[in-house]
């Protein structure tokens, strides 16, 4: 071979290696941008439950409460998700708004706010609720976490003023901040009780709480919404 065929291979051989290494580099981005998507698409869900005592699962066994019955069925579905229990017993929207700060780590993905009964029971003028909830909605906004508000079917012991003030809030709210209302936090029990002698045998003795077989109707009516929360954080 003369000089010349020598540098036509030379060049060959060379411009093969640099060709080889090109597709060689670009099939390991490749694979590293898919294993990151992957990751990225299996990564857990941090969702925060704020709430009270409905949240907390007051009077029930560790395990029989809203948040380990919510994130027990979410995982039959096939939803990878934590749920964390955010919830204090006897609070209003006032101690949530105190906590939401502290309750948003940055592990939290997604928040359910589930605030107002404490503040009905006494009373509270609608406008105080508003105001805090406004807050505590705000600060998830701030945030970037992706959320649900929950609200309350109420008597009308403090009048019809008094009842359509306190509900309508919720609906206002959650028109104001683009978020999803899951009007009733007790639907669930209400479409069982229609069916049946009252609520009685979903509740605890205190005629408040609902017990166990209560807490899984509530969470059956809701964690379609709460799946579709998680799926948004995604």
């Amino acid at each position: 071979m003369d000089k010349t065929g020598s540098v036509i291979l030379a060049a060959f051989v060379q411009g093969s290696y640099v060709a080889y290494g090109a597709v060689w580099r670009a099939a390991k981005l490749g694979a590293a941008v898919l294993l990151t998507a992957t990751l990225v698409q299996a990564e857990t869900v941090t969702v925060a439950a704020l709430g009270d005592s409905l949240t907390a699962g007051y009077g029930l066994t560790q395990g029989d409460g809203f948040v380990p019955q919510l994130e027990s069925w979410l995982a039959a579905q096939g939803v990878d998700v934590t749920v964390m229990n955010a919830g204090v017993s006897g609070d209003t929207t006032a101690g949530g708004l105190s906590r939401v700060a502290w309750t948003l780590t940055p592990d939290v993905d997604a928040m359910i706010v589930t605030l107002g009964g404490n503040d009905y029971l006494r009373g509270i003028d609608p406008a105080v609720s508003r105001a805090n909830l406004d807050g505590i909605l705000a600060a998830g906004q701030e945030a970037g976490v992706e959320m649900l508000l929950v609200g309350l079917s109420v008597g009308a012991n403090y009048g019809l003023d008094y009842k359509q003030e306190f509900e309508g809030m919720y609906a206002d709210l959650a028109v104001k901040y683009d978020i999803p209302l899951y009007a009733d936090f007790a639907a669930g029990l209400r479409a069982a009780a229609g069916m049946q002698d009252g609520m009685s045998e979903f509740m605890q003795a205190d005629g408040i709480h609902p017990n166990a077989e209560g807490v899984s109707v509530i969470v059956a009516a809701i964690g379609p919404t709460v799946r579709d929360l998680v799926t948004a954080a995604q």
